[in-house]
C-alpha cells in the first residue's frame, strides 16, 4: 500500500467532523444569558482574546501532514475554502475558554505584540499547539500543530473579512455555505 493513499484512507476518516469545523470555525452560539440562581453562581470570566468586527468573513483552511520518514515532505490533505456572514470574537470566545474538553486541559496563552500562543490547547484534533496572529480587527491566522503520533500534522486558517452583510446574507450564507466548501 502507498503511504499517500494510506494517509488519504486514515485521514478522510478524521476530516468528517474537522471539514464541518471550518464552517463552525467562526461561529459558535451566541452566549445566553444566566438568570437567577445561575448568573450569582457562575462568576463571568473576563475574555482576554482577541475581538474582530462582525460581517462577511472568507477563510481558508488547509491542513498539511508530514511524512514520519522524511519530515521535510508534506502532505496537503485539506484545502478549503468557505464565506460566511459571523462574527469571529464568538469562537475566539471558545478558543479561549479555560474549560477542559475531557481530561486535557489547556494552557493559558502568552500575548507577545499581535500573536497569542498557546503551548499546549485542546482541539477537535487532541493536544495542539496554537497560534493565533492578529492582523487587524478585520484579520488573523491560526496556526495549529500537533508533533505527536505517527503523522504530524498542522492546521490552518487564515481568517479575511470582505465586507458587510445584509439584514438576510447571515441566513442566506449558512444555507449556501457547504455549496461554496472547495477541496
Amino acid at each position: 500500500m502507498n503511504f499517500r493513499g494510506a494517509i488519504a484512507g486514515s485521514l478522510l476518516t478524521l476530516m468528517i467532523v474537522p471539514a464541518a469545523s471550518l464552517t463552525a470555525h467562526a461561529q459558535a452560539p451566541s452566549p445566553q444569558p444566566a438568570s437567577g440562581r445561575d448568573a450569582a453562581a457562575q462568576p463571568a470570566q473576563p475574555f482576554s482574546g482577541p475581538s474582530f468586527r462582525k460581517g462577511l468573513w472568507r477563510f481558508i483552511r488547509t491542513l498539511d501532514v508530514v511524512r514520519t520518514a522524511n519530515k521535510n515532505f508534506k502532505y496537503r490533505v485539506v484545502n478549503a475554502e468557505t464565506t460566511r456572514c459571523v462574527d469571529p470574537t464568538f469562537a475566539m470566545r471558545a478558543t479561549f475558554s479555560p474549560d477542559p474538553v475531557g481530561n486535557c486541559v489547556s494552557d493559558k496563552p502568552e500575548k507577545v505584540g499581535n500573536q497569542y500562543t498557546f503551548g499546549h490547547r485542546c482541539d477537535y484534533m487532541g493536544a495542539v499547539s496554537t497560534v493565533i496572529t492578529v492582523r487587524s480587527d478585520e484579520a488573523y491566522t491560526e496556526m495549529n500543530e500537533v508533533s505527536t503520533g505517527e503523522h504530524p500534522k498542522t492546521d490552518t486558517v487564515v481568517a479575511t473579512r470582505i465586507g458587510d452583510c445584509d439584514d438576510g446574507g447571515a441566513a442566506n450564507s449558512e444555507k449556501s455555505a457547504p455549496a461554496r466548501l472547495q477541496h
